[in-house]
């Protein structure tokens, strides 16, 4: 059905484009926390890492860039209905977006660029700093959007029409699940950057190819270790205020990432389950007594809503239907996402612990470990998202249109199927271009975008503007 390949095109898009966000958010900050470092101590180490790691985030800047504006074509491509039903709602945080965040964001990314030996050093500091708030900035009013899809406010439906309103943007964009999935998106990135700039640094002291990196990479790697942590710390605290807004909001998707088919009063959080989906029952759930409850209630002793009875009550007040997502994928993404997300942050606290004190690892499996780590972060984010949009079908937005009523009436099959195929080949190109990029600017090292003294052992710090060399490109 067309419906089917729409949608399947349109999460692989998303989910392909979701691998450069947490990465553009959280390495924006990070670059400009380190030419900070620089412009306050004048360490020429620092100044070397700002443009090390701000031409990894460049490139990926540029693939998010063109990945997300292929998410705005689909709008009309495939999702016409949807486009039309809430397009005076939708419209207008997204305009917005572009309006104001991307256009400082790019702006001053420019300015930055280009600025190295042109600009003052604190207006060059200023205009990274610009670029990562109009970033974090654009994300919120994404964010927004998309809350509005899980917890429609602000609007009315016109009668004449039967489309979607807006009558408050302020309702929009201070909506509890837009502030609060940005803060749980938005330190779930922190992790994913945070990581790729521990796992950058520990491949350059595994492999040991320049004695002068040394002591940069020992301080990055540190610097990535603490960003994940703190971020992880953040995510705990939003996630358990998600659990308990999508048990207000979006019953139906808690109960099916917990596989909980009855209402249940002290609830246990599922660690294992083996269900049988059709039947509505699991024969084996490995629970710890009474968590679920805490986490959707705030109350061990708390009441959650189950599938079977949900179900029941939205054939009641919608009509019939199946309003089940798919259990079995929310359940292990669910799982993955704590799993992995945790996992990276694991290895920060220990990799914080294992290099206090100016110590550096031991073995060689350590820092591949750390490396490793950089991959279970991102898929992390991409189950988080798969949750997030996968449990709220079949709606697209909650309780206000389904998502068979949102695809264009006159795309036929042929045409979804060709442009899903030209769009998966063309991305998996770019995902080639994006790997052969960064591996080459890693391995290159920061020799290629702040040359060495040719007769000096060890660089002396400078702090004179003349005396820095532009960012190479």
């Amino acid at each position: 059905m067309a419906l089917d390949l729409a949608r399947w095109q349109f999460g692989i898009t998303t989910i392909y484009h979701f691998l450069f966000v947490p990465l553009t958010i959280g390495l924006s900050v990070i670059v400009a926390s380190l030419q900070t470092a620089w412009h306050r101590t004048g360490r020429t180490e620092y100044l070397r890492a700002t443009k090390f790691f701000g031409k990894l985030f460049l490139i990926n800047f540029a693939m998010g860039v063109v990945t997300g504006i292929v998410q705005e074509f689909q709008f009309g491509m495939n999702w016409s209905a949807y486009s039309t039903f809430v397009g005076d709602v939708f419209g207008a945080p997204l305009a917005m977006e572009a309006l104001l965040a991307f256009f400082l964001e790019s702006t001053f990314i420019g300015l930055w660029i280009f600025g190295w030996d042109k600009l003052p050093r604190r207006v060059h500091l200023a205009c990274i700093w610009a670029a990562a708030i109009g970033t974090n900035l654009s994300a919120y009013f994404i964010l927004a959007a998309n809350a509005w899809m899980r917890h429609p406010v602000g609007f009315e439906i016109d009668p004449t029409t039967g489309q979607a309103r807006l009558t408050s943007i302020w309702a929009v964009l201070s909506n509890d699940q837009a502030w609060s999935t940005y803060l749980h998106v938005v330190s779930a990135a922190f992790i994913a950057a945070g990581l790729f700039v521990a796992a950058v640094s520990a491949y350059k002291l595994l492999t040991r190819k320049d004695e002068r990196e040394h002591e940069l990479f020992r301080r990055t790697l540190r610097v990535g270790f603490v960003v994940t942590l703190v971020a992880g710390i953040v995510v705990t605290v939003s996630g358990d205020h998600q659990a308990k807004l999508m048990a207000q909001y979006e019953p139906m998707k808690l109960a099916a990432a917990e596989a909980l088919w009855d209402d249940e009063h002290a609830a246990g959080f599922s660690i294992f389950a083996v269900g049988d989906i059709q039947d509505g029952r699991n024969h084996v759930n490995v629970q710890v007594p009474g968590l679920l409850a805490f986490l959707a209630t705030g109350d061990f002793d708390g009441d959650v809503q189950g599938i079977n009875d949900i179900q029941e009550r939205l054939t009641a007040e919608f009509g019939p239907g199946s309003y089940i997502p798919n259990v079995g994928l929310l359940y292990w993404a669910f799982r993955m996402m704590m799993g992995l997300g945790l996992a990276g942050v694991a290895v920060s606290v220990v990799g914080l612990w294992l290099t206090r004190g100016g110590r550096l690892f031991r073995w060689d499996w350590q820092y591949r470990l750390v490396v490793a780590a950089l991959p279970a972060a991102l898929l992390a984010n991409i189950f988080g998202w798969i949750l997030t949009e996968m449990g709220r079908q079949p709606w697209t937005v909650v309780g206000e249109l389904l998502t068979a009523n949102s695809v264009s009436p006159g795309v036929s099959l042929t045409e979804v199927a060709i442009s899903l195929s030209a769009f998966t080949l063309i991305y998996a190109v770019l995902a080639v271009v994006e790997f052969g990029l960064l591996a080459k600017y890693v391995k290159a090292g920061t020799a290629a975008v702040m040359p060495y003294p040719e007769n000096d052992a060890a660089e002396p710090d400078r702090t004179d503007d003349d005396r820095v060399p532009a960012f190479v490109y």
